[in-house]
């Protein structure tokens, strides 16, 4: 029987021999062949080349990119607060100029009207069209608000409506 293989007794416990601190001598080369080569580290990769203008260079795995590239996650409520700043310090619009003035001429020409659109004439209709929608929305939020609610509900913009009117409402 092995040393050690034994049954174990009751109550004491085994002991085990502590290893070597110091590394085995190594074995000594009886053959002449010549030394093995020494392997290379691998050497760093050349920056691979720049699309030419133009050119879009393909899209990358969220595997394959850094850790300092992956790409921030706000919470949910953070980045609302955050996109309401953005919108209330620009002036610019909201919509864009292509499908509000397909929208317009669409309109326009549902109505027999053949009418020839000026750019400046379009922009301001846009702009009165978005102030309009951006009010109606400020009050139909405050009649959320009254309501004890956080989520707006078509209702809401529906008693803003009514509230404001038939001339302001356009009811």
């Amino acid at each position: 029987m092995p040393r050690g293989a034994g049954k174990r007794k009751e109550g004491k416990p085994v002991r085990r021999q502590p290893r070597p601190s110091t590394p085995e001598p190594r074995a000594v080369r009886r053959d002449r062949s010549p030394p093995r080569a020494r392997r290379e580290s691998p050497r760093r990769e050349q920056p691979k080349a720049r699309p030419v203008r133009g050119e879009r260079s393909p899209p990358r795995d969220r595997r394959e990119r850094p850790r300092a590239e992956v790409r921030r996650r706000y919470r949910p409520c953070a980045r609302a607060l955050m996109e309401i700043r953005k919108y209330q310090k620009s002036t610019a619009l909201l919509i864009r100029k292509a499908p509000f003035s397909r929208l317009v001429r669409d309109i326009a020409q549902n109505q027999h009207a053949d009418f020839l659109w000026r750019a400046e004439a379009l922009a301001a209709l846009q702009e009165s069209a978005e102030s309009f929608i951006v009010r109606l929305f400020e009050d139909a939020y405050l009649c959320t608000i009254h309501a004890r609610r956080v989520t707006l509900f078509p209702r809401d913009i529906q008693l803003a409506r009514r509230i404001r009117g038939p001339q302001h409402g356009l009811g």
